[in-house]
């Protein structure tokens, strides 16, 4: 008896279901390719972002230009890969899905440093907030701010913009920037008298408070100042981490929002190559 080698023919509700698999996924495709294309270009703006936008003052002395040039450099294969891989995603879709992770895990790291969310943090990833800490409250690295800070003329500035201010109720501190408040004038805590913006009268000689030694470091003179404070070192690192942590969040968010899209991506070419 002869056997039937002929393949039995699938069902009209199999084809269905098979064509019906195959439109979702070509429907799908589409918008994510062009979410995908469309979150590629805030990549591209902060990369003119970073490359004109003006350093902060003295942040040259420690190495973080070095690292804003390696971000832009990192951003622009990231930008590059991603549109390839949209648009050549069916030649090589595997292939392209790990070529695309790559930069985007290298992004999220360095957001996550920048922003500070390790639990185990080291001193030795660039523009974290303990590299900073550890970096600024270097002895020799501090001398060459402080002694930058007063090149820059900051505080000086400071006390011309606020010649006309005489008395201690119309000097705002609200409306300075952290470094002036830390390095120009006393600590609010030690209650000295305002003659003007950089010259403080103090109501002690000393300060018998272990919490108030940044009181007993004030000067009046245009070269000290609270120059060697504790609060002035404070001030510049919050000064640093102010465009750090602006640039971390960034770099987190869109990291983030690019994996889920090359992964629904993948996800769905694989989808429809399986209907097919």
């Amino acid at each position: 008896m002869a056997l039937n080698t002929n393949p039995t023919p699938p069902t009209k509700k199999e084809e269905d279901q098979t064509i019906a698999s195959t439109s979702f996924g070509k429907r799908i495709l589409f918008p994510l390719n062009i979410i995908t294309f469309l979150l590629s270009f805030p990549v591209i703006f902060c990369v003119v972002w970073l490359l004109y936008m003006r350093q902060c003052t003295c942040e040259n002395i420690l190495p973080l230009p070095k690292l804003q040039v390696g971000v832009v450099v990192v951003l622009i294969i990231l930008f590059i890969v991603s549109n390839v891989v949209v648009f050549l995603k069916s030649r090589f879709l595997m292939l392209g899905f790990i070529i695309v992770m790559v930069p985007l895990i290298v992004i999220l790291t360095i957001g996550s440093a920048l922003v500070g969310t390790y639990n185990i943090e080291t001193q030795t990833i660039p523009g974290s907030p303990a590299w900073l800490k550890s970096k600024v409250y270097n002895d020799s690295n501090w001398k060459a701010i402080e002694s930058c800070i007063y090149s820059t003329r900051t505080c000086q500035d400071l006390a011309l913009q606020s010649s006309s201010v005489t008395r201690t109720y119309d000097f705002s501190r609200s409306h300075l920037s952290p470094t002036e408040s830390g390095c120009c004038i006393p600590p609010s805590i030690c209650d000295m008298r305002y003659v003007n913006a950089t010259f403080w009268e103090k109501k002690f000689e000393f300060y018998d408070d272990p919490y108030d030694t940044d009181c007993d470091m004030w000067q009046n003179k245009v070269t000290k100042l609270c120059y060697g404070c504790s609060t002035c070192r404070k001030g510049f690192i919050k000064t640093l981490r102010h465009k750090w942590y602006k640039l971390g969040v960034f770099l987190v968010t869109i990291s983030i929002l690019l994996i889920v899209c090359h992964l629904l991506l993948f996800v769905a070419m694989m989808w429809d190559r399986h209907a097919s």
